[in-house]
């Protein structure tokens, strides 16, 4: 265990922002996925100079990045060693949680029975039960929905079952009742990573989703990290779908975002006003607006607006503090698919106390972020391989 000198994490997790197909992506019918390169590629080059300072476009060939010969960050990718390229097991494999299974998926739907059973439990009939991208599914049944009153149930390729509801149709304390039931049906055999709540609002034809999404995820086992850190008296603080994400667990602060800029604000208020502990945020927008609606163009300005924030978040920074910016899966807009992919994650470390320009390679696991950070904080934590001892200076 090093000597402890790290007061403050912040760890910045840009949803979906994969760097290329891992070696299994076939498997998964990933094949020339690459999000961060072919969205470059797709709008004639990005604009990331911030990102790119600290190493960015030394990790891969990103068009309109190019590597620099001494990157302010140390820089690497991540492998991801759990099967699956869902949320959940992204950010539970940075937690220190390795999946042996992956969650299971519904390629044609829930099964009738359990189906039956939750509309049985919830008191009407639903519609839907298919797989579908949230915004077509709600433009396909969403006046049906408004007529009948009964919510849309529906899946994808990751471990989901996701309830979408107009907010004036089904209030969102009954929404929210609904997930809770379908989160304690499906266990066991049935167990999904995560119930997620979709409620929507406006007319047919301009339905939008609304930023009152509620994640019910399964409950991480322990040890990991983010409980390991707590109970030694360590602040753990979640942006976004963090807390969602461990349903709670080893999370002692949270704050809910309405979009990445929102994420931004609310890391730096962490940032502001908490001088120790580890600050977790998601910005999930590249994934949920723009990677599983195929819009490069919108993910590339999503991009581009987080690195115009970056120098705020770099200027917050305090003496004792690491930066830690990655992301837990894929989902290239660039691809016939709208799901998610399997693929590398960036790695970009920071800090006074780091070591700029420092080569981190290929980690074989994401829990090498959790062994990591065990190290800062002073928490013996063994899963995954730490790379503190060659980025601290």
């Amino acid at each position: 265990m090093l000597e402890k000198k790290i007061k403050r994490v912040t760890v910045i997790i840009l949803d979906s922002v994969g760097v290329g197909e891992l070696p299994d992506a076939a498997d998964y019918g990933d094949t020339g996925s690459n999000t961060l390169a072919n969205v470059a590629k797709a709008v004639k080059g990005l604009k990331l100079p911030n990102l790119g300072q600290l190493g960015l476009g030394n990790i891969l060939d990103v068009e309109g990045v190019p590597p620099v010969p001494q990157p302010r960050a140390a820089y690497g990718k991540m492998a991801e060693t759990s099967p699956g390229k869902d949320t959940t097991t992204g950010h539970w494999e940075m937690a220190g949680i390795i999946l042996e299974k992956p969650f299971r998926t519904y390629p044609q739907g829930f099964p009738r029975e359990l189906i039956e059973e939750f509309e049985k439990r919830i008191g009407r009939k639903s519609l839907g039960n298919v797989v579908a991208s949230g915004t077509q599914i709600i433009e396909e049944l969403g006046r049906e929905h408004m007529s009948t009153g009964r919510p849309i149930v529906y899946t994808s390729a990751d471990s989901v079952f996701q309830i979408a509801a107009h907010e004036e149709v089904i209030p969102l304390e009954e929404l929210y009742r609904m997930c809770q039931i379908a989160r304690e049906m499906l266990v066991g055999e049935h167990q999904v990573g995560r119930v997620i709540a979709r409620p929507f609002l406006g007319q047919p034809g301009s339905f939008k989703r609304t930023s009152n999404r509620h994640d019910y995820a399964v409950t991480p086992p322990v040890p990991n990290l983010l409980v390991s850190l707590q109970e030694a008296g360590i602040k753990t603080m979640g942006v976004g779908k963090i807390y969602d994400i461990f349903a709670g667990q080893g999370v002692s602060e949270k704050v809910t975002t309405r979009d990445n800029m929102d994420g931004v604000d609310q890391t730096l208020r962490f940032m502001r006003t908490n001088p120790e502990g580890l600050i977790m945020a998601n910005l999930v927008e590249y994934d949920s607006l723009y990677g599983h609606r195929n819009d490069a163009r919108g993910y590339a300005n999503a991009l581009e607006d987080f690195d115009q924030r970056l120098p705020e978040i770099l200027a917050a920074m305090l003496p004792q503090e690491v930066l830690l910016i990655t992301a837990d899966h894929g989902c290239d807009p660039t691809t016939p698919s709208t799901d998610h992919s399997r693929e590398y994650v960036p790695l970009l470390v920071f800090g006074a106390p780091v070591k700029g320009a420092v080569n981190l390679g290929i980690r074989s696991s994401f829990a090498d972020v959790a062994a990591t950070l065990g190290d800062f904080f002073g928490v013996p934590f063994k899963t995954g391989t730490s790379f503190a001892p060659k980025i601290l200076l």
